[in-house]
């Protein structure tokens, strides 16, 4: 590849990772505007099913739509519910109590749990460098969480309900994530994404029956709407497949790089549009946990080098 045609395919693979980690910084607070309207449920429901038909229509214009086989389709079926179904019900029902900006800096702790998953169940090896790492994130999401005030965590005077679910979505992301890497060695990750997308908005579809929020999306508003609809084209179909897109570009450290945006896009747009305040504290467990994260990742990639 010729060098000028070269480095206009990297730096269009940058601005599909920069978009996509916007996208998704931006998408809890589209979440929180979403759910003052309508149940969690709902949100994730429509979110997903435009995600899917937008999804399936990529994959006819690629020629990469293909039936999977009946293993395939349950490991699909299982990463969907534990993926997109409970994840999803999880931050969008802890985003109904808790800050977006909060939410952000707790999710951006997910690789910390994807390290320990590793740890304890594939026995992958971590040093004391990763070690530090770990519980320096981990200091940082109780300084986020309790605002300042890690000891109130502990005499119940700082206790958000969601901070709670947003917690448990953090892991629950890992284990996906986990689960995946085997997935992903038998098929490209639009293919695995589609079935898993469209496994989970069918658990989701049972989910909404079951609390009978159908009749709610009459109710969403244009605000509503928009934030559902940014959430299923920018950041369910486009995102993944920017994402993806990318990743096909440039290496995963490469990419991953970018995570490191997403909780600062958050920050600043939950205090343009909702208002949320900048704390110190919050800032500080922020740069606690994007330098746990960074000691864990970069000491990881060394030792597999």
């Amino acid at each position: 590849m010729k060098p000028k045609i070269y480095h206009q395919v990297v730096w269009g693979a940058y601005f599909k990772l920069t978009f996509t980690t916007a996208a998704w910084g931006v998408s809890f607070i589209a979440t929180k505007l979403a759910v003052r309207e309508v149940q969690p449920s709902v949100v994730v429901w429509l979110r997903f099913f435009i995600g899917v038909v937008l999804m399936f229509i990529i994959l006819l214009l690629r020629k990469q739509f293909a039936l999977p086989s009946g293993r395939d389709a349950m490991q699909f079926a299982l990463l969907g519910f534990i993926g997109v179904t409970l994840h999803q019900w999880l931050q969008s029902t802890g985003l109904v109590t808790s800050q977006a900006s909060t939410t952000a800096w707790i999710v951006a702790s997910i690789p910390i749990f994807i390290a320990m998953l590793g740890w304890f169940f594939l026995h992958e090896k971590v040093n004391l460098v990763q070690l530090a790492g770990i519980l320096l994130a981990a200091l940082g999401v109780l300084l986020v969480v309790s605002q300042g005030d890690i000891l109130s965590l502990f005499s119940g005077r700082h206790f958000v309900p969601g901070d709670i679910l947003i917690l448990l979505s953090a892991p629950n992301w890992a284990l996906f994530s986990v689960l995946s890497r085997g997935v992903l060695k038998k098929h490209s990750a639009l293919f695995m994404v589609f079935y898993v997308l469209l496994f989970g908005w069918v658990f989701s579809t049972l989910l909404l029956l079951g609390q009978g929020g159908l009749a709610q999306v009459l109710h969403l508003s244009q605000t509503g709407w928009a934030a559902v609809l940014f959430l299923g084209i920018f950041c369910t179909a486009l995102g993944y497949l920017f994402w993806y897109d990318g990743l096909s570009v440039v290496t995963a450290s490469q990419a991953g790089a970018f995570i490191y945006l997403e909780p600062l896009v958050t920050v600043l747009a939950a205090w343009v549009v909702l208002g949320e305040p900048l704390n110190v504290a919050s800032l500080l467990g922020g740069g606690m946990i994007l330098g746990g994260v960074w000691l864990v990742n970069t000491y990881s990639s060394r030792m597999d080098g």
